[in-house]
């Protein structure tokens, strides 16, 4: 055979000009082996190389230079073939030929890409190890309808992307390259010419792993196989979701919950987590875990709320196996985990979604729909299938791959109204003239379908602080099909009233009293979450009034309020030891505080309103159900609640009393909805919580007298700025 002494038949001039210039978009019409004019030719490309050659079992071929670094020449027929590249220096690279290995991806992916209906979107698109053809390598996929070309870049090729062009997927508009010799750990973005003939780089949008920031390329990851120990938790977990079984969430920042301080302030890692955060969380009683965002981001600032990386767990803490052993710990040590997920918008860092082909791929192109005006941020085009695929597969990523027990999706009131935040002429309406995101609420719907439809035993929950009716509604009921919803008015109204004065709380007791009107029309979460600590709003302790010990008291009897109040419960770290300054991401809780013993007291108190939540049914069974709450006395005048709570039948009531004031009541007469002996069994004023010991600890009898409109009622003594537990005794 001799060398072609010119283009191949299959090949143009214009092939070989694209090639040159990087700006062919079906590559693999000219490179790779192709039968031409009654031959077998090969043409591939060496950039730098000043030899050529096809190794074929028992024969070598010359691949002359076609111009720059294009070379092609005749080959013989049938044989899988390797490339051996020849340099200046006299190195030589011998490698297999990316462009004679078919497409992976099957024509049933191709079209539920196309349709937006592929539910494992992560198992097509992205970089996935794996042997093709009997060859080890990674496989890339990528969707970008409107590139001219796509090519993979890294360290392998130089980050040219002259080198590694990828094929178009006929009408789904996916890209893809088998690169064969490369494995995890390699990191890789993606070169674009877009749709005006630019060139851009990008991150990829469905990348298991990331650099560590400021640095913004992905990283291959292969998430396959892991070890997972927490089988009897999936087992189980089913029951312990529900709006019935008791649920106190510890919402954790991982970057500043606990720093090592001895080695320059470095966060703990997913693997000191699994044993510190996890211990601690239990030793606490809370029943699960929340992270702020870990999805990748490239701003420690936005602590995880302007993710570029939906797929990724943060490479801040460990590699994604890590994140797994965060999450393994936790299930073994009964506590399940929700994930804060952000699909609401996303930031316009260059190398995310924002013009990704250089067309507003993700965005609506109109800034009235497409631009949120209070972060800064883009907005999803959630009418866009392949988008909302996006997405909704993003959910199940993190439900499936990584056992999340739960997803609590962030600013759903932002998604689900056209004009959030938003002037008059500043939006967009809907099709039928109205505010509601239409589109919005059709994926957050599908999301929750196929979240509990797909993956047994979890839970949804919004973050949304609007009146929208059904948020925690089943579809088919016609709601959003959320598991809870967060109690804003609850959070804002009780803030605003324990924040006051003693003196001046009579005026404003409604606050306390008030949300009980609303808060069985959702399955509510009870949240003092990170935004409560920061921009300003002081620390939980920082709220409080008065004198140093007033202010101690004022907590702690919050807290006894909030347990005893219906709703799950939710706090943000630190809150608990009632540490002193606003949360600050660059530091960590105030552990030192635990050397001050009004501090250990009210940790204390967390961990045994937790252990009392848990076990009593009365306190959680009927969170979500009115049946469960009953009012006994409101007294303005001295701030004082009383109420009941009831579980099923058989379990035994509970009654819970509060004074929001500085002053004792001795002898005070409460009612009580049932005789016999009532067992003060927890006190926000005993001494192992820093208070003065003061109340009943025999407990109360009840007198067959009526008293608040009840047959029955005890005689008490009330500490100042206390809550009070009763529990009928039952033998």
């Amino acid at each position: 055979m001799t060398a072609a002494p010119s283009l191949p038949p299959h090949m143009r001039p214009e092939d070989l000009d694209l090639l040159l210039q990087a700006r062919h978009g079906a590559p693999f019409d000219v490179l790779g082996p192709h039968r031409a004019g009654g031959a077998r030719w090969l043409v591939a490309m060496a950039p730098a190389a000043e030899r050529l050659e096809a190794i074929f079992p028992g024969e070598t071929v010359d691949l002359p230079r076609l111009a720059g670094a294009v070379f092609a020449g005749e080959v013989p027929d049938g044989p899988a073939y390797r490339l051996r590249a020849t340099y200046a220096d006299g190195a030589t690279w011998e490698h297999d030929d990316p462009y004679r290995f078919g497409p992976t991806l099957g024509e049933m992916d191709q079209y539920l890409l196309g349709e937006g209906t592929h539910r494992a979107l992560w198992q097509a698109l992205g970089a996935h190890v794996r042997v093709h053809d009997g060859v080890a390598g990674v496989h890339f996929a990528l969707w970008a309808p409107n590139a001219r070309r796509v090519s993979v870049v890294g360290g392998f090729n130089h980050w040219n992307g002259a080198q590694h062009p990828m094929r178009c997927l006929g009408a789904s508009g996916v890209w893809e390259l088998f690169l064969p010799g490369i494995d995890a750990g390699e990191p890789y973005k993606y070169e674009l010419v877009t749709a005006q003939g630019a060139i851009s780089l990008k991150a990829d949008p469905v990348g298991f792993g990331s650099q560590h920031p400021p640095e913004t390329a992905s990283i291959v990851r292969d998430i396959s196989g892991y070890g997972w120990k927490d089988q009897d938790w999936m087992a189980r977990r089913t029951r312990l979701n529900w709006r019935d079984q008791p649920i106190s969430i510890y919402e954790v920042h991982l970057g500043s919950w606990k720093r090592r301080w001895d080695e320059g302030g470095r966060p703990l890692s997913y693997r000191e987590l699994a044993e510190e955060l996890v211990a601690y969380a239990r030793e606490m009683g809370f029943t699960h875990l929340e992270f702020l965002p870990i999805s990748e981001f490239p701003f420690d600032g936005s602590w995880g709320y302007q993710p570029v990386g939906m797929y990724a767990p943060t490479i801040r803490f460990g590699p994604p196996h890590e994140f797994r052993d965060l999450v393994d710990a936790a299930h073994r040590a009964g506590l399940g985990v929700i994930l804060d997920w952000v699909p609401g918008h996303f930031p316009a860092d260059a190398h995310g979604l924002a013009q990704f082909d250089g067309t507003h791929l993700y965005e609506h192109a109109d800034p009235r729909e497409g631009f949120h005006q209070d972060w800064n941020t883009l907005i999803y085009n959630y009418g866009r299938t392949e988008v909302k695929n996006f997405l909704t597969a993003n959910a199940l990523y993190w439900l499936k791959e990584y056992h999340a027990d739960g997803l609590r999706v962030d600013a759903v009131a932002s998604m689900l109204y056209r004009d959030y935040s938003r002037k008059d002429g500043e939006w967009v309406p809907n099709i039928h003239g109205g505010r509601e995101n239409l589109e919005a609420i059709a994926f957050l719907r599908e999301m929750n379908t196929l979240a509990y439809g797909e993956v047994e035993g979890i839970m949804t929950i919004a973050e949304e602080s609007t009146a929208f009716p059904g948020v925690s509604s089943p579809v088919d009921a016609g709601g959003l099909g959320f598991g809870f919803k967060w109690n804003m008015g609850w959070m804002n109204d009780s803030l605003r009233y324990i924040e006051k004065d003693p003196i001046y709380r009579s005026h404003d007791h409604h606050l306390m009293t008030f949300p009980i009107d609303w808060a069985f029309t959702e399955n509510f979460i009870l949240p003092i979450s990170h935004d409560e600590v920061v921009h300003g709003k002081g620390a939980m302790i920082d709220k409080m009034p008065g004198t140093e010990w007033e202010k101690f008291a004022n907590l702690r009897a919050y807290y006894g309020y909030m347990w005893g109040f219906p709703g799950k419960k939710l706090i943000f770290m630190g809150c608990e030891i009632a540490q002193y300054g606003e949360w600050n991401h660059d530091k960590t809780v105030d552990w030192d505080a635990l050397g001050r013993e009004s501090h250990r007291g009210v940790q204390a108190l967390v961990r045994d309103l937790n252990r009392l939540y848990g076990t009593t049914p009365a306190l959680h069974r009927r969170d979500c159900d009115p049946a469960g709450f009953q009012w006994i006395a409101n007294d303005p005048g001295i701030s004082k609640l009383a109420f009941a709570r009831h579980g099923a039948e058989g379990d035994a009531p509970v009654v819970v009393l509060c004074n929001f004031t500085p002053i004792e009541r001795t002898d005070l007469a409460v009612g009580v909805p049932a005789p016999g002996h009532w067992a003060e069994v927890l006190n926000t004023d005993a001494s192992l919580y820093g208070g003065g010991n003061r109340g009943n600890m025999g407990g109360c009898d009840s007198i067959a007298a009526a008293w608040d409109g009840m047959a029955q009622h005890i005689r008490v003594t009330l500490p100042p700025l206390s809550v009070l537990f009763f529990r009928l005794r039952q033998d």
